[in-house]
């Protein structure tokens, strides 16, 4: 934040749909079931957004990402529904689900603390560049939320610090972006979006998963055949 003069890189709408229709074509029935998190311990809500994102197709093809907003956790999948890598993330200071209506315009000295959130849902998040000129996947244009390495520019946020203390009741600070520790976005957030899209699931944390992703959460598990 903020998003002014920043810029997605310049992949045409068009474009972007023929892709789209062609990984779907390619990529009809995911190669597993169920998602596959080896070693990693998620939790219950993680592992049936996961099951339901393989069984449904929903990311047609694209790596996909899963915010775990209660666990301040994110998890990097390719495209058949197996774990490349998990981390503890930064996420915005506000308790919350949605973003404040034009947040995305406003400059950062006028955001308030109880509207510094990261909002939950179902993103096409694409890479682009923010206006330090920084690459950034962007997960929500409009309301300037962006996924990018952590910025250690103010010492008394303690943001590095934040990300290697075993509790998560220290990871709510950012003003609403998803920062991840730098060696990690680069070896497994970058190639998630090789092909400038992945998706990206925020799991909300006022809502429930079926008023945020819809009933087929509910019985993931069924649908993926278990």
């Amino acid at each position: 934040m903020p998003r002014r003069n920043a810029k997605k890189i310049p992949i045409g709408r068009s474009l972007v749909a023929v892709l789209m229709t062609a990984w779907g074509c390619a990529v009809a029935h995911p190669a597993v079931a169920h998602a596959e998190f080896g070693d990693a311990r998620p939790s219950r809500i993680a592992r049936e957004v996961a099951d339901w994102a393989l069984a449904s197709n929903d990311p047609r093809g694209l790596p996909f990402l899963i915010v775990d907003k209660p666990a301040a956790t994110l998890y990097v999948f390719d495209a058949n529904g197996t774990l490349v890598g998990a981390s503890p993330v930064l996420l915005g200071l506000a308790r919350g689900d949605d973003s404040v209506p034009g947040i995305g315009t406003r400059p950062m000295a006028q955001i308030r603390p109880d509207e510094r959130t990261t909002p939950a849902g179902r993103f096409l998040a694409e890479r682009g560049v923010n206006s330090h000129g920084e690459d950034v996947m962007w997960v929500d244009y409009d309301a300037a939320v962006s996924m990018h390495r952590v910025r250690a520019t103010n010492p008394k946020e303690r943001r590095l610090e934040r990300l290697r203390t075993p509790t998560i009741a220290d990871n709510r600070i950012s003003y609403g972006c998803i920062n991840v520790p730098a060696r990690f976005y680069e070896s497994y957030v970058v190639p998630a979006f090789s092909r400038g899209h992945a998706v990206v699931y925020v799991l909300p944390e006022t809502r429930s998963m079926q008023e945020q992703f819809g009933l087929g959460v509910a019985s993931a598990r069924a649908a993926a055949g278990s």
